[in-house]
C-alpha cells in the first residue's frame, strides 16, 4: 500500500488543531479537503499525531539509570512527577526539570528525562496537569486541560519544582529547565519568574511579554523550527528585548523543519538531523550553565 502523502499545509492545519484554534470537526474538515478525501485524510491523520507506542530511545528497565513516579509539594497542593538520575554517579549532579508539551506528562517525555540523566543530570519531569487531576491517558482530553490552567498557578508550581529539585540529595543546588512547546513557553516565563533558575532552554516555546525580560537572569538557549510561522512570530521583539537589557542567550533556528521537531513519536514532523542537533547544543550548554 502506497504511504499517503503529507504536505506543509496538512502539517499547518494540525498545528492549528493541536493548540486549539482548529476543533477536531474542521480539522477534518480541512484535512479531507487537502488530501481529496475523507478516506485519505482518515489515513493520513494518525501519521500527523503523535505515536506513543513508538519505542522510546532509552528504555524504562535501563540499568544505568534509576527512575521513579514521585510526587512532591507545589506552590499549592501536590505535584506529580517523574524523577531519574544516573545510577552510580560519584558526588552531587545538576538538576533539570524537562517540561511537556501540551499533552501533559507522557511516556515521551518520561523517555526524554532519562535522555537527560544519561547527559549526567538529574532529571525531574512535573505533571503540570496535577492541579487538575494529572495527566489523562487520552492525548485530546489533555489538551484541552491546559486551557483550565491558571499562568500565573503554573508558573509558581515550576518555582516549586525548581525548589524541590535544587535541595534534593542527589543534585548540587543548580538546577535548570528545558521545555518543549507549550513547555518551551513555560521555560521563557520561569526564567521571568524565578531568579535562581540556573539556565533556560525552550524548543519552539512562546515568548513572554517583551515588558517582563528585565527580570530574567538565567541564560537562556533558544531552539526554533525554520517552519513553525505562528512560534517565530515572536522572535524578533524578543530577541531585541534580550539585547537592549544585556542577557545572555542563544537563538538557533533550525531550516525546513517543523514546530515539535525534537518528537520522535511524531513521524510527520521529527527531524532526526535538527533533534540531534539541538540536543546536543542543549546538553553543551546545560553543562557549562550548571556544572
Amino acid at each position: 500500500m502506497t504511504k499517503p502523502t503529507i504536505t506543509q499545509a496538512m502539517i499547518d492545519a494540525y498545528d492549528e488543531y493541536t493548540h486549539l484554534t482548529l476543533d477536531r470537526r474542521r480539522f477534518m474538515e480541512r484535512l479531507s479537503l487537502l488530501a481529496g478525501s475523507g478516506a485519505a485524510a482518515a489515513a493520513i491523520a494518525p501519521l500527523l499525531s503523535a505515536n506513543q507506542a513508538r519505542a522510546a530511545i532509552v528504555e524504562e528497565s535501563d540499568e544505568r539509570l534509576t527512575a521513579e513516579e514521585i510526587t512532591y509539594p507545589g506552590a499549592g497542593g501536590e505535584m506529580k512527577g517523574y524523577l531519574a538520575a544516573p545510577k552510580d554517579a560519584a558526588g552531587k549532579l545538576p538538576g533539570v526539570i524537562v517540561i511537556h508539551e501540551n499533552r501533559g506528562l507522557n511516556p515521551h517525555i518520561r523517555d526524554v528525562a532519562r535522555r537527560m540523566a544519561l547527559e549526567g543530570f538529574v532529571a525531574l519531569a512535573p505533571d503540570f496537569l496535577s492541579p487538575a487531576g494529572g495527566t489523562p491517558t487520552d492525548e485530546v482530553k489533555a489538551r484541552e486541560m491546559f486551557s483550565t490552567l491558571d499562568m500565573g498557578a503554573t508558573v509558581a508550581n515550576g518555582e516549586a519544582t525548581r525548589a524541590f529539585l535544587a535541595g534534593h540529595e542527589k543534585v548540587n543546588g543548580k538546577v535548570g529547565a528545558i521545555g518543549f512547546c507549550w513547555g518551551g513557553g513555560i521555560v521563557n516565563r520561569m526564567a521571568v519568574a524565578s531568579p535562581e533558575l540556573g539556565a533556560g532552554v525552550a524548543y519552539y516555546g512562546s515568548q513572554p511579554p517583551a515588558e517582563d525580560v528585565p527580570k530574567i537572569k538565567a541564560p537562556l538557549m533558544l531552539h526554533y523550527a525554520g517552519l513553525d510561522e505562528r512560534i517565530n512570530a515572536g522572535i524578533d521583539a524578543y530577541k531585541a528585548a534580550l539585547e537592549q537589557n544585556g542577557k545572555r542567550f542563544e537563538i538557533h533556528i533550525y531550516d525546513g523543519v517543523n514546530h515539535a521537531f525534537n518528537n520522535d513519536t511524531s513521524a510527520a514532523r521529527y527531524d532526526k538531523a535538527a533533534a540531534d542537533l539541538a540536543w546536543s547544543r542543549t546538553v553543551a550548554f546545560l553543562k557549562a550553565s550548571l556544572l
